[in-house]
């Protein structure tokens, strides 16, 4: 069949809306139809080079939609089901999957291999074949995918605002929540609100955190923040770092959390500055494969801070998706707020051109058929 999709030709530039060839699911895959996808920031980095790919791809990792036909030994998902993806084809054989870090699932190598699992490719276009970001390719009206990378939800979900439930919200909400280990009564600080710090901002409110402070130098995303969370909200990390001295007798923060767009020394230095002693600094954002960081060894060892990485907010993609999904429908998560605006697919550019100029906290293809 022919799908319609948002390819980097190159590695760099901009994505280009393309015409291509899909064929059909094999052994463990599943046929779907995107109708909406998350324009996730770390798609964006393909624009610039800060994610390494080996051009052609489909770009995407962020979606929903409709299952409509199954592969071969596809047992649990059948045609008609609703589905929010995971960028994760967790295997739950490895040793990262048994011990219940499937983020980390050996299968991540894959993720920007362009290949299915077995190696081989269903997308083909200009001569050439290709595969989706994270094997999902959600930046397509149509796809192959394998059956351990979508999570089928209830068909009165709105998928339209659960498509970001694929990545930014978990990822936001659980770096505070499991990576910062965020407890009642602690000062939690978070660098960056976009689509991942807002979340962050909602689940250090949400485990409790009596001080939740927002750094971003756009207004509008630190008011977002004040409307979802956050106590307090500051343009630059030198205002925070005063405010949190102050509040806390010069004790520091219990937490900070980097989610910029692309990290620099500076924020992680910053940060770690602000964190007390045992406190602990999470880098959910993404940098460029060149950056190198800087902190000072002496505060690491004798004031036992920890500086720790976060991949999808370190939780469990296929449930914790699901967790959030429940959180949202209780009211306990706020979704709908997010997206700031809706794009069609030929849009996609202007989406993140949009991102990187300040003015979105999500946004969100609709995808035509």
């Amino acid at each position: 069949m022919k799908t319609k999709a948002a390819v980097m030709w190159q590695s760099t530039g901009n994505f280009e809306i393309t015409e291509l060839e899909l064929d059909p699911p094999e052994e463990g895959e599943v046929l779907v139809r995107y109708d909406f996808a998350g324009l996730c920031h770390s798609d964006e980095h393909l624009r610039h080079g800060d994610l390494v790919i080996e051009p052609p791809m489909v770009g995407g990792h962020e979606g929903a939609g409709v299952v409509e036909e199954v592969g071969p030994g596809v047992t649990h998902i059948k045609p008609g089901d609703h589905f929010i993806s995971s960028w994760m084809p967790q295997c739950g054989r490895c040793r990262f999957c048994l011990m219940g870090k499937s983020n980390l699932c050996d299968n991540g190598a894959f993720l920007m291999q362009g290949t299915m699992l077995d190696g081989t490719q269903r997308l083909h276009g200009r001569g050439k074949g290709m595969g989706g970001v994270d094997l999902l390719g959600t930046f397509s009206q149509w796809n192959v995918i394998p059956d351990s990378s979508l999570v089928v939800v209830e068909p009165d979900v709105p998928l339209d605002v659960l498509a970001i439930a694929a990545c930014g919200v978990p990822t936001g909400w659980g770096s505070a929540v499991y990576a910062a280990d965020t407890r009642p009564g602690d000062t939690t600080v978070v660098y960056g609100i976009g689509g991942i710090g807002i979340n962050a901002v909602q689940g250090a409110a949400h485990a409790g955190a009596e001080l939740v402070v927002a750094v971003d130098p756009v207004e509008f995303k630190r008011e977002m923040a004040l409307k979802l969370g956050a106590t307090h909200a500051f343009a630059s990390a030198a205002e925070a770092h005063e405010f949190v001295w102050s509040q806390t007798r010069g004790q520091g923060a219990d937490a900070c959390i980097v989610t910029v767009g692309l990290v620099e020394p500076q924020v992680v230095t910053d940060a770690f500055a602000l964190v007390r002693k045992a406190g602990t600094v999470v880098v959910t954002a993404l940098a460029n494969p060149d950056t190198k960081l800087a902190i000072p060894s002496l505060e690491l060892t004798l004031y036992e801070k920890r500086l720790v990485g976060s991949l999808f907010g370190s939780g469990a993609p296929h449930l914790d998706i699901k967790k959030i999904v429940k959180l949202y429908q209780n009211g306990q998560l706020r979704l709908d707020e997010l997206i700031t605006n809706r794009y069609s697919l030929e849009d996609v550019n202007q989406g993140y051109d949009d991102l990187l100029a300040g003015k979105n906290i999500r946004g969100v293809l609709t995808i035509d058929h």
